[in-house]
């Protein structure tokens, strides 16, 4: 790993002892709080912060940035354990009993991942609130084994965005709205919104995202952040509230590469509970490794030519990406991806039927005593309290996945095979061997767009649908902004890759280093000149 970004210990030491509260509720989060994994965790081992100090930051910082001021209200519950987790980080960090690079680094779960202790686990309904998790998460276990310090949940579209065709992303009955950092009027993306708004807003070092399509990768490039969508399997899904066991899976949302990488390192692993985690057994090594700013010498990429075109500005600053690329040693080469037009229909298809099926297994499993059993109550209960749960937009998606039958279903079982074809052997697949590529890159999304609460999303064109489809890798990585709004680019490749799109995404990042913290404005615009 290159070192020089991260070892500033003369001004960064010298600073740390003077942080305060109020110093962590000024709009731009700076210095410790902003500085990463790596920086934390050197100033830590030399004694001059510890994890409570730095946890009882972040959440001043949540007092004074998510709760009040900009209001960006990315935070849907406080751990209440959260310094007792973190003094006794600091406890065995004194008796030498490093649990490895995230030990008491504050980290933020996104609310459809189960944990059990004091908070609920909600995927931001109103039907769950209240509702305690039996136990953990297998992610959830797995970070708080690596020493991580879980400070909270994370708004998020409201059942992962998979309730209605006008939905608002950032929106759940239980949260309210998120609110993009970079343009208070703006929107987050989702469904990883509150994820995507907190670690965009300095609120904590780390955060978990999940993705079924888009819902990492996008809110992370419209945040301005680094998001890792693994591998289906890599990490596993046990104790997630599921849309689609095919499809689904969590991911770091991080302000650097490097954090990312770390961050993955330590969710991975396999779980007998989740049979997908099988294939991942010995794969999931040399992230950190992987952080060499000469990962791009000698690639061949892909230029996903029919995922530009939707915005000039985007394609434009895009465009620079590309040169960088070359200038790191990377060879492109225009493609484009076959059949992306043929699983649009077939991936709604399956969403609906594994989303009726894996929402009663959770509810059983993790959450009996809910007052829901499936997704046919989930409809009723919705119903029952529409003046909270839908006052904006209705549940079109949950009322089709009620009325879908088992998984054995022909119709099921034809979609699945038609995503797998289309997505994997006759798309990404297809074009990475005929032009011998690394990897394929394209504008991961377009700015984010003004919230509307009349008209619903306003969705740009979006790289995530193959990857997300193929339950392949994709990693975004800031490249620019836009009139103040940022873009990402993004790497995808083939199956546990991740190594390899995280190499070559550093690389990147250190040529370029897009990334600047917002600044918090009510609006904003292009400008004239």
């Amino acid at each position: 790993m290159d070192r020089r970004g991260f070892v500033r210990m003369g001004l960064a030491a010298g600073a740390a002892g003077a942080v305060t509260a109020e110093a962590a509720a000024k709009p731009a989060a700076g210095g410790i709080l902003d500085g990463g994994v790596q920086l934390q965790q050197e100033l830590m081992a030399a004694n001059k912060l510890t994890s409570h100090s730095l946890t009882s930051q972040y959440l001043a910082r949540i007092r004074n940035i998510d709760k009040a001021g900009p209001r960006i209200n990315a935070i849907i519950e406080i751990n209440p354990e959260a310094l007792k987790i973190a003094r006794e980080m600091d406890r065995e960090r004194l008796l030498r009993r490093v649990r490895g690079p995230l030990h008491g680094i504050p980290v933020l779960l996104k609310d459809n991942i189960a944990t059990a202790d004091r908070m609920s686990t909600t995927a931001g309904s109103l039907a769950l609130a209240g509702v305690r998790a039996a136990r953990d998460a297998h992610v959830a276990a797995q970070l708080r084994a690596a020493g991580a310090v879980i400070i909270g949940k994370t708004n998020l579209s409201e059942w992962a965005n998979m309730r209605s065709t006008h939905s608002v992303s950032g929106w759940s009955a239980r949260g309210g709205l998120t609110r993009n950092p970079y343009s208070l009027d703006r929107n987050c993306s989702g469904s990883s919104s509150g994820s995507g708004a907190a670690i965009a807003a300095g609120l904590a070092t780390l955060a978990v995202g999940t993705e079924t399509d888009g819902s990492i990768v996008s809110p992370a490039s419209i945040c301005g952040l680094v998001g890792i969508k693994p591998t289906l399997g890599l990490v596993s899904r046990s104790g997630i509230i599921p849309i689609a066991h095919s499809q689904d899976t969590a991911g770091p949302m991080a302000r650097s590469v490097a954090d990312a990488a770390l961050m993955l390192a330590a969710m991975a692993g396999v779980d007998p509970a989740d049979g997908a985690t099988a294939g991942s057994a010995g794969k999931a090594a040399g992230y950190a490794a992987a952080l060499d700013r000469g990962s791009l010498q000698g690639k061949r990429l892909g230029v996903a030519r029919n995922f530009f075109g939707k915005n000039p500005d985007v394609d434009a600053e895009i465009a620079k990406a590309l040169q960088v690329l070359q200038a790191q040693g990377a060879q492109l080469v225009d493609v484009e991806v076959p059949n992306v037009n043929k699983y649009d229909s077939s991936e709604t298809e399956v969403l609906l039927y594994e989303f009726k099926a894996g929402l009663a297994a959770y509810l059983k499993d993790y959450a009996p005593n809910a007052p829901v059993r499936n997704m046919a109550e989930l409809v009723a209960f919705n119903r029952q309290h529409a003046d909270k749960e839908m006052p904006y937009f209705g549940q079109e998606y949950l009322e089709r996945a009620a009325g879908k039958g088992g998984l054995d279903e022909q119709a099921y079982l034809d979609a699945l095979a038609n995503n797998h074809r289309y997505a994997r052997a006759e798309g990404i697949d297809q074009v990475m061997r005929e032009h011998r590529l690394d990897a394929l890159v394209a504008p991961t999304d377009g700015p984010a767009w003004l919230t509307d609460f009349i008209n619903g999303d306003h969705y740009n064109a979006s790289f995530s649908s193959p990857a997300a489809v193929a339950g392949y890798p994709h990693v975004t990585v800031p490249a620019g902004f836009v009139h103040g709004l940022p873009v990402g680019l993004s790497f995808v490749g083939g199956s546990y890759t991740e190594a390899k799109l995280i190499g070559m995404a550093y690389a990147f990042e250190q040529a370029t280093r897009h990334r600047r913290a917002p600044q918090f404005p009510a609006s904003v615009s292009p400008q004239v000149e």
